[in-house]
């Protein structure tokens, strides 16, 4: 598979690790949105939230468990948001299902 998300998954593209277990993988974003931007991605190769399944979900599920770790190892006491693109009218540019973790300053409310 050519997916660059595998790829620093396997040590093969260098990245700066915040967190890892045996289903997760975190590491910063190269072109930061904010002062905290991390990618949170899972090991099992799912290209978008579409992929989601009975199956698969229990994966995204810690994710979900581990965010809140993440965000408070990276001091993110005023809170933080969470966000996922699907497909490409949404501008997901790598095609590995991953979340984004942004924070360390006051957000916009506006989405789009």
């Amino acid at each position: 598979m050519d997916c660059l998300f595998c790829k620093i998954i396997a040590g093969e593209i260098p990245s700066t690790k915040v967190y890892e277990d045996e289903q997760v993988y975190a590491f910063r974003d190269i072109n930061p949105m904010a002062p905290v931007h991390v990618l949170i991605i899972p090991k099992l190769h799912l290209a978008s939230a579409n992929e989601i399944t009975p199956e698969n979900a229990a994966v995204v599920a810690h994710i979900f468990q581990v965010i809140p770790q993440i965000a408070a190892a990276e001091g993110l006491t005023g809170g933080y948001r969470v966000i996922t693109n699907c497909g490409p009218d949404a501008c997901q540019s790598v095609r590995h299902l991953h979340f984004h973790l942004l924070g360390g300053c006051q957000m916009s409310e506006k989405m789009v």
